[in-house]
């Protein structure tokens, strides 16, 4: 009897298909970090081969004497040769330090956190709005294929996406917020709040979403497309399978087809894609930030290239580039949950 108890308490031995899995995660997890060193890499030596001198720039206009240049320069560490810069570069960051931003004199992991909540809801409200948007419109789209709605809803969204971003914001930012001849404009044209907006929480999210209308709407109207294409391709290509026509041989409305059946294997091309602009979120959007005064890391990133201010700029690229190495690599465990063809390969 105990030793049935004891064959019964050991533990079963690892499946065939646990064995993929880990060794699926692990592969990813280590093309990961792989991919983050490479990103260190390359955010090094990007920006030391843009043209100008940081301390040039920075004195720009200033008395100063050539003893007093080279003085900044030793303070920098930019009289260093350029390997041992890379070297002291990957031991900052090892610790976590991205370094000291040339023009604010402050630790750029600081300037980093304080720039990032304004980009973070600036762009994931727009990232969140464009992705249902763009799925609802797509399916749509498919569903109706050759109709009136395809054709409409298809041009409209390759036309926005083909215009240039910055010239989109400056139509929207005169149409809404400067206001077209007698009609005045109906919202702020910069900046996330008014100086003279109540302390009170409601006026302040009331101000803080009233600011974020335009700027919003420009990022919503040039990368909806993406998902609406994406979405429309994917179930254009479902439309055909087996599975439809059974759904339909039992009775199924064709709405309920649709719902329950297409759309969701259509939605599986789109995760790769989301969890991408997902991880383009804290990266922002320079040109839209910029246009609009949005204060996110897309402004720190324009005023940074002015001076150029190596580490500020490092330490924005490597945020940037990090976080969609990190969603990707999340997409791709996630696709395996999803989809059980890649589970079962």
């Amino acid at each position: 009897m105990s030793q049935a108890l004891a064959t019964v308490a050991e533990p079963a031995p690892p499946t065939g298909g646990g064995r993929r899995a880990v060794r699926y995660v692990a592969g990813k997890l280590g093309g990961g970090l792989v991919s983050l060193f490479l990103v260190a890499v390359l955010g090094f030596f990007l920006f030391r081969v843009m043209p100008g001198d940081p301390v040039r720039t920075m004195t720009h206009g200033a008395p100063v004497t050539e003893q007093q240049i080279a003085v900044l320069r030793e303070r920098f560490g930019l009289d260093q040769p350029l390997w041992k810069q890379f070297l002291d570069f990957l031991g900052n960051l090892l610790r976590g330090d991205l370094g000291t931003s040339y023009t604010y004199s402050r630790p750029v992991g600081e300037l980093i956190l304080d720039r990032i909540g304004p980009t973070v809801l600036l762009v994931g409200t727009a990232t969140l709005i464009a992705v249902l948007l763009g799925l609802w419109m797509g399916s749509r789209a498919a569903w109706q294929h050759g109709g009136a709605f395809d054709k409409t809803s298809t041009s409209i969204a390759l036309t926005l996406w083909s215009v240039p971003t910055f010239w989109l914001g400056l139509i929207v930012l005169m149409a809404f917020g400067v206001g077209v001849g007698p009609i005045p404009g109906m919202f702020p044209v910069g900046g996330i709040s008014s100086p003279d907006t109540p302390p009170e929480l409601l006026p302040q999210v009331l101000d803080v979403a009233h600011h974020l209308v335009l700027p919003a709407l420009t990022m919503v109207a040039v990368i909806y497309a993406e998902y609406l294409m994406v979405m429309r391709s994917s179930l254009l290509e479902e439309m055909g399978e087996d599975y439809l026509t059974t759904a339909r041989a039992k009775g199924l409305r064709e709405d309920m087809v649709r719902r329950r059946h297409a759309v969701p294997n259509a939605l599986l091309p789109t995760v790769t894609l989301i969890f991408l602009r997902l991880g383009l979120v804290v990266g922002g959007a320079i040109t839209v930030e910029t246009v609009f005064s949005w204060p996110g890391l897309g402004l720190l990133t324009y005023e940074a290239l002015r001076v150029p201010d190596l580490p500020l700029l490092q330490g924005i690229f490597i945020v940037l580039a990090g976080s969609v190495v990190v969603m990707n690599v999340l997409a791709d465990v996630l696709y395996r949950v999803l989809d059980p063809r890649v589970r079962e390969s």
